[in-house]
Order: structure tokens, then C-alpha cells, then sequence
């Protein structure tokens, strides 16, 4: 199996056999670093950072030039046309006809996905907005692997930013696929978002269990927990009795402990004056001192703020610099598997699967109803003459949308059916979508309302279901 002509927008976009070789190559590439130089030769990458980077950045153009390409590149959004309003989806035609792989990191959750779509040429996502950062996840998980010498059932805590944590989002469903128990820290309010734990939990097979300290446990030798994802392979007395397992679990000790900042530049303008700082777990000495973190790996991202203290640089167990430096080795074999400049050989493997691909219901009518996120890229202006709305239908009780774009749900409240009676016009109805009628409308014909103004304005009458409200 080829990785030649692939785009790397989600983690998804990988099995768990494709990482693997990634592995595999960057271990032969880290051992020859210095004759890597003619693999990608006459190659050129294009590197569109519209966000602020460093390590994304640098280790991607460091990658292209070791491997002997050149790379044309863009800082900042002010200094190209999409300042003039030039859609995404154009800037992706004209580029790609210039290089032959794009890396974009853009704050809009789905640009990547957009550029993927319209440009000739591989993409890979370095960070869109919220939403995911797949390339710093096979940094995280290459890290682990090293350290571990496996990726298969251990035990990872994620702490801080669980809400906007794009690194968090790609980690959780990696590290679901790979069996892991994943425990969860969030900051005050900053907890994982709902699209992502209904992924985990219907997608990756297993068992988000939310954590009540009811039982008076002691909260300053074990940290403060938010929620457990338990694998489908691990034995279910832990699900049990769920505050005293978790316990238990947690005193035996975790594999990783994986710490993100506060995002601020994604927070809500209401938050803004919050003090989320309040209650944001710091990993420094003293937690380290306990007998359950001896063995256990702290990472970091990076940037780090006061999240992750500087008096633990020097501990054997701090691997964050190390990710950082592991990122133009793995990203290096990332590219020049995409480029089709390298091959390798995926077998298959055999074992359990914590991965279930689900082909829900698609839903792309261009009217009735949008994504809620404003930081989705089918929310933008400069988008629509492009973009139309697509979503999954990935529930009915109640009805939930999720955007092919942002991956955020939505519960729009009313539906409709574009095979009304007999065609005659004064038949047009629009029902709640917590009616029977959802069942009864054939997925082809099915209509879906923001408002009860928006079916109206398309000419449909309410129901009897309708009418309350």
C-alpha cells in the first residue's frame, strides 16, 4: 500500500498500520539524517502558516530542505489575497499549481479539509484552528513509542485545554485506536467538547465514565479527575463501581502525562475575563514526587506558559524537548511517503481493532440549516461562493448533525420532506424533529430547518407536531 497522493487532514486519514510505517521510515531516516539530501530533490513544498508557529513551522521546512526540496512559504494572512478576500478555496487551486505538497496551518476549523479538496497536490494539516493537529500527534505518539516501545493498551492522562486543545482532539482518538485508557484534567470549563466524545464513544468502541468524588477520596494525592475513556479491551469491573475503580486505577500509576496552555486566542469573548487560570492543573516537583507519576512520562506540545514548570527540564522522565526534535525526522518520512519519493512496506496486522468506520447518513443541502461554529470554515464569508453546508447525520434521539468541516454537532429542531403530498403545494408541512415524522421521511427526501422562519420562508406550514412553541 502507497502513501503517494495522500492528504493528512485528520488523524483518521491514517490506520493504525500507515503510522506504524511512518515509524518505521522515520527510524531509517534518524539513523541517515545526512543522506536523506537527494530524496526530494526538485521537489517544492509550499508552507502556509497563518497562525503564529515555531516548531510546525521550522521542523516542516527544516524536513523539505534535509531531504533535499525547497520550500516557498507564507507568515502571515495580511501578506497574501486571502487579505483581499480571495476564498481559500482559490488560494488551493493557485498554490497548488506551484508546489508540490502544501502544509497549512490556518485558525478556521476545516480549512485544511477545503484546501485538501481544491488544491492537485498532497495536503497536510499543520493545525486548523480547534479542530485537530495530526502531524504534532505522530510526534506524540513516535515519542511514546520510543520511551514505551509500544503504542498498544497503556495508560495516558490528558491535562489543561481540553476544549480547544487541537493537539488533545487528534491524541484522544490515536491513542482510543491504539487500546489506550485515557484519563482526563481539564482546566475549569475547559473540558472535552461534545463532537469528541461522542467520537470516542461510538466510533473508538469504548466507555467515557465521568468521575463524582463523592466518596470523600483524597484529591491531593491523586489529581483531580474529570473523566476516564475506558478501552474495549480493558475488563469492565472497571465500570463497576465507577468512583472507587477509578481510584484504583489511577493509584497504579499512568504511562504519559500530556499537559497543554490555556488557548487563549481561541477563547469565547465572554470568557476572555474568566480566571480559567483558577483551577488549571500544574505539572511541577511535588506532583511528580508521588508514587503513582515515578515511572511516567510528562509531555508537552509546546509553547508552554505556567502549565508546566521549568524545575522539571531536567527530569529524565521531561520528554517534551525531545517531541519537538523527533518532529523533522517524523515529518521528513511523512513527506517523502507522500510525495511518493519513498516506500515502505504496511502489513497487515492482526489483533483487535479499536476503530469502527462509520458510513452515516450524508446530509448536503445548501438551504435550511449551517454549522453553529463561527470559527468554521463554512461559516465565512469569503467561503460561500465555494462551500456549501455537509453534514452526517450521526444520531436521531435527538436529531445531531455533524459538520464535514469543524466536526462540531448541531440539534436543529424542525424537518420536512421534499415529497409532500401529491405535489400540491398547500400540503408543504414542516414537523419537530423529535416527531414520529423523523422516522417516516426517507433519508433522500429529508429536509432539514434551523427555524421555524427558515421553513416558512421555503414555503413550508407547520405540522400539528409543529405548532407548539
Amino acid at each position: 500500500m502507497s502513501l503517494a497522493n495522500r492528504n493528512l487532514v485528520t488523524i483518521d486519514d491514517l490506520s493504525n498500520q500507515e503510522i506504524e510505517a511512518v515509524f518505521s521510515l522515520a527510524d531509517e531516516i534518524s539513523d541517515s539524517m545526512n543522506q536523506q539530501s537527494s530524496v526530494c530533490q526538485g521537489k517544492i513544498m509550499a508552507s502556509l502558516f497563518f497562525e503564529p508557529s515555531t516548531r510546525t513551522r521550522l521542523s516542516f521546512e527544516a524536513a523539505m530542505h534535509r531531504l533535499g526540496g525547497r520550500v516557498i512559504s507564507v507568515v502571515e494572512m495580511g501578506n497574501t489575497s486571502l487579505a483581499k478576500g480571495e476564498s481559500i478555496a482559490d488560494m488551493a487551486r493557485v498554490v497548488g499549481s506551484y508546489a508540490d505538497i502544501i502544509v497549512i496551518r490556518h485558525p478556521w476549523e476545516g480549512a485544511a479539509k477545503v484546501v485538501a479538496d481544491y488544491a492537485s497536490v498532497p495536503v497536510i494539516n499543520a493545525g486548523d484552528g480547534g479542530h485537530e493537529h495530526p502531524t504534532q500527534t505522530l510526534c506524540d505518539l513516535y515519542t511514546i513509542k520510543k520511551e514505551r516501545q509500544t503504542l498498544e493498551g497503556l495508560k495516558i492522562a490528558l491535562w489543561g485545554d481540553l476544549k480547544y486543545g487541537r493537539t488533545i482532539h487528534s491524541l484522544a482518538y490515536a491513542l482510543a485506536r491504539f487500546g489506550a485508557t485515557i484519563h482526563f484534567r481539564p482546566g475549569s470549563g475547559l473540558g472535552l467538547p461534545e463532537h469528541v466524545i461522542r467520537k470516542l464513544t461510538t466510533e473508538y468502541g469504548g466507555m467515557l465514565e465521568r468521575y463524582n468524588d463523592t466518596k470523600g477520596a483524597d484529591r491531593e494525592m491523586l489529581f483531580p479527575l474529570d473523566a476516564i475513556y475506558i478501552t474495549p479491551s480493558k475488563p469492565h469491573q472497571l465500570v463497576n463501581i465507577p468512583d472507587v475503580s477509578i481510584q484504583i486505577e489511577l493509584k497504579k500509576g499512568v504511562d504519559a502525562l500530556y499537559v497543554t496552555r490555556l488557548q487563549r486566542e481561541r477563547l469565547e469573548p465572554m470568557a476572555e475575563g474568566q480566571e480559567l487560570e483558577r483551577d488549571y492543573p500544574v505539572v511541577n516537583k511535588k506532583l511528580l514526587k508521588e508514587k503513582q507519576f515515578r515511572q511516567t512520562l510528562v509531555m508537552h506540545p509546546l509553547p508552554r506558559i505556567d502549565e508546566l514548570a521549568y524545575e522539571i527540564d531536567a527530569d529524565q522522565r521531561s520528554m517534551y524537548f525531545k517531541q519537538a526534535a523527533w518532529g523533522v525526522p517524523i515529518r521528513m518520512a511523512l513527506v517523502a511517503l507522500l510525495l511518493g519519493a519513498k516506500q515502505v512496506d504496511i502489513p497487515e496486522k492482526e489483533g483487535a481493532t479499536f476503530f469502527l468506520k462509520i458510513d452515516y447518513p450524508a446530509y448536503n443541502r445548501d438551504f435550511g440549516v449551517r454549522c453553529k461554529n463561527k470559527k468554521c470554515v463554512s461559516a465565512q464569508q469569503t467561503e460561500k461562493g465555494y462551500i456549501k453546508p455537509g453534514f452526517k447525520i450521526v444520531a436521531h434521539k435527538p436529531l445531531t448533525l455533524r459538520c464535514v468541516y469543524c466536526e462540531h454537532e448541531t440539534h436543529p429542531p424542525y424537518i420536512a420532506s421534499s415529497k409532500w403530498h401529491q405535489g400540491i403545494v398547500d400540503y408543504k408541512r414542516y414537523y419537530d424533529a423529535d416527531s414520529f415524522m423523523l422516522g417516516r421521511i426517507q433519508p433522500e427526501n429529508l429536509i432539514i430547518f434551523d427555524s421555524k422562519a427558515i421553513a416558512q420562508a421555503e414555503g413550508f406550514k407547520p405540522g400539528k407536531k409543529a405548532l407548539r412553541g
